[in-house]
């Protein structure tokens, strides 16, 4: 069983495959919650970091026109999922997956309107660092959004970070020092605190120092 829970962090063979399915159903509600956090506007430029399956990008998809909607994971097998999942919107050239580290994002500098992480950054070696390449890849003014169904205030939770190997559960107050000290500005968070989830935001200075 421990075995499986790992695909939680690089899904991969048949025992990925299942788990990617299962992540899709089963954090719908919170990205969902997430979402409404979102200014999502015609033409956007988006890239779903750690994008999993790619239920996210689906449904980031029907909540404006036009634009482009990129995923990125680091598992062959959920970038393949998040393609089979958006295959209409990927041949229409709305939107596209790529294999990729978060640490070293693919992508030119200023290029997204908005950069999102659902349930992915518990498995970020180096958050911080991969902080920094969120807020390299989006324009001035652009979002980052952060949506975890773990805050880091239940201690019943931390059980998952002995069963997965390589994660962490970070307090808001953590991802705001990450972020802040990457260079994003006006930090803000949200949580339903009967559910421990977790939203953070954090916008990309209009002018970034040196």
């Amino acid at each position: 069983m421990r075995n499986f829970f790992e695909h939680t962090r690089n899904p991969q063979g048949l025992g990925g495959k299942i788990m990617v399915s299962m992540m899709n159903r089963g954090h719908a509600s919170v990205a969902r919650w997430g979402m409404q956090h979102l200014e999502l506007k015609d033409g956007s430029l988006v890239l779903d970091a750690g994008c999993g399956g790619g239920a996210n990008m689906a449904a980031m998809r029907k909540r404006f026109s036009g634009g482009l909607v990129i995923g990125l994971d680091h598992s062959p097998v959920s970038a393949a999922k998040a393609e089979k999942v958006n295959r209409r919107a990927v041949a229409a050239g709305l939107c596209r997956v790529t294999v990729g580290d978060v640490a070293s994002l693919p992508f030119p500098d200023s290029a997204f309107d908005l950069v999102t992480a659902f349930e992915t950054v518990y498995f970020w070696p180096e958050p911080e660092q991969s902080f920094r390449q969120m807020l390299r890849v989006l324009k001035p003014g652009g979002c980052f959004l952060i949506c975890n169904e773990a805050d880091g205030s239940d201690p019943a939770q931390e059980k998952w970070c002995a069963i997965i190997k390589g994660m962490k559960i970070y307090t808001a107050g953590q991802l705001e020092r990450f972020l802040r000290s990457a260079g994003f500005c006006q930090v803000r968070t949200d949580r339903v605190s009967r559910r421990n989830w977790l939203c953070v935001t954090a916008k990309k200075p209009w002018q970034t120092p040196g």
